[in-house]
């Protein structure tokens, strides 16, 4: 919404910028090569529901999470991994979701330890993950920031080759209504 009084702005007509001439100003020189190509224009063929890229399907909805938790799960020294399969009517990609409570720290050390699972994750479910599946990792206190790089890893490998074979453990189950102890 204009005010009445407002002069129109001549500027977004200088604002349009070629590609190329960015990027010559960013190698420092000019040049007439072509611009990069952008990433989305890449063949983004996927593996096990993964896009080869690293790009993960990332679950973002409460009840995909309270699902996935009533679900089997493998507890390592640094993490805890739930996983669950999804009904025969879903589509075959693999999904996985990261959390951390407030037992783990404060927000910097939860979006530290979330960013480990993250990258943990794009280490090892592209060739791991099973279609149809969701995976949810959870961040534990001190261990999951402190652990080093490669022990995560053969962590969440473990986890899924257990969870894979049927060997989770169990959920808790719900208590009963009216009677939380």
């Amino acid at each position: 919404m204009t005010p009445p009084n407002a002069k129109p702005d001549p500027a977004p007509a200088a604002q349009t910028v070629d590609a190329s001439a960015v990027s010559s100003c960013l190698d420092g020189g000019y040049s007439d090569a072509p611009a990069p190509v952008p990433s989305e224009a890449v063949n983004a063929d996927t593996v096990n529901g993964f896009r080869r890229s690293g790009v993960l399907n990332v679950m973002i909805k409460r009840a995909d999470f309270l699902l996935a938790s009533r679900a089997k799960r493998h507890g390592g020294p640094a993490m805890l991994v739930q996983a669950r399969k999804r009904a025969e009517g879903s589509t075959d990609v693999a999904r996985v979701g990261f959390t951390c409570s407030k037992k783990v720290g404060n927000a910097v050390a939860r979006n530290r330890a979330k960013r480990r699972l993250r990258e943990i994750a794009r280490a090892v479910l592209p060739e791991m993950a099973q279609p149809g599946w969701d995976y949810v990792l959870v961040g534990r206190k001190d261990s999951t920031a402190a652990r080093p790089f490669d022990l995560l890893l053969s962590d969440l490998r473990v986890a899924l080759d257990r969870l894979h074979a049927g060997q989770g453990d169990t959920p808790r189950p719900y208590p009963a209504k009216g009677k939380l102890k």
